[in-house]
């Protein structure tokens, strides 16, 4: 794993091709505990600070620039602090419509359609099969229809992915706007 030092300054022709941050407060850094566990997702005004203060070091850098009147510093893209931080008891993700369709990067399960989705229960509800994480799966309209009071297997619809509580790092895909694709090797979904 290469460090970077984001705290040293840029040229401004490296800066060129960089894109400079047009809120310091936006989510955009991954935080990572010391043993390289997703602690949460932070501003780049806070990430510079716990790297000006030694508190982190940076795993990441991305195309992102903080520009001052003598300098133009790289924004991290994933940090990792120095120290280990014990965590609270982690809270499940909360089962709601929204969070659903999030574990499911707002596609169909059935045949990866974005339009018009709903909620559909893998075991349908008239048949026993309960209203949670391990159950509902996002589904377009016309495949909703077609699978109508049956099983996947009984209607011949095979799943993309098996249905289950999603864990902070789909949870944080989600969540925010500004997910980068760096991250991916840090959250595991």
């Amino acid at each position: 794993m290469r460090l970077v030092n984001p705290l040293a300054s840029v040229t401004r022709e490296e800066a060129r091709g960089l894109r400079v941050v047009p809120d310091l407060n936006a989510p955009r850094v991954l935080v990572l505990n010391a043993s390289y566990e997703p602690l949460h997702v932070t501003s780049a005004k806070r990430a510079i600070t716990l790297l000006q203060y030694g508190v982190a070091e940076v795993l990441e850098v991305s195309a992102d620039v903080v520009r001052s009147p003598s300098t133009i510093l790289r924004v991290p893209s994933v940090i990792r602090l120095r120290r280990y931080v014990r965590r609270p008891r982690v809270h499940p993700v909360p089962f709601n419509r929204r969070n659903v369709l999030r574990r499911d990067t707002f596609a169909c399960q059935y045949c990866g359609s974005e339009a018009d989705l709903t909620l559909d229960h893998v075991l349908p509800r008239s048949r026993g099969g309960r209203h949670n994480w391990e159950n509902v799966i996002t589904a377009c309209r016309a495949c909703n229809q077609r699978k109508g009071n049956r099983t996947p297997d009984e209607a011949g619809m095979p799943l993309r992915s098996r249905p289950r509580a999603p864990t902070f790092g789909v949870y944080a895909h989600g969540q925010f706007a500004h997910w980068q694709p760096e991250w991916a090797r840090y959250i595991q979904g």
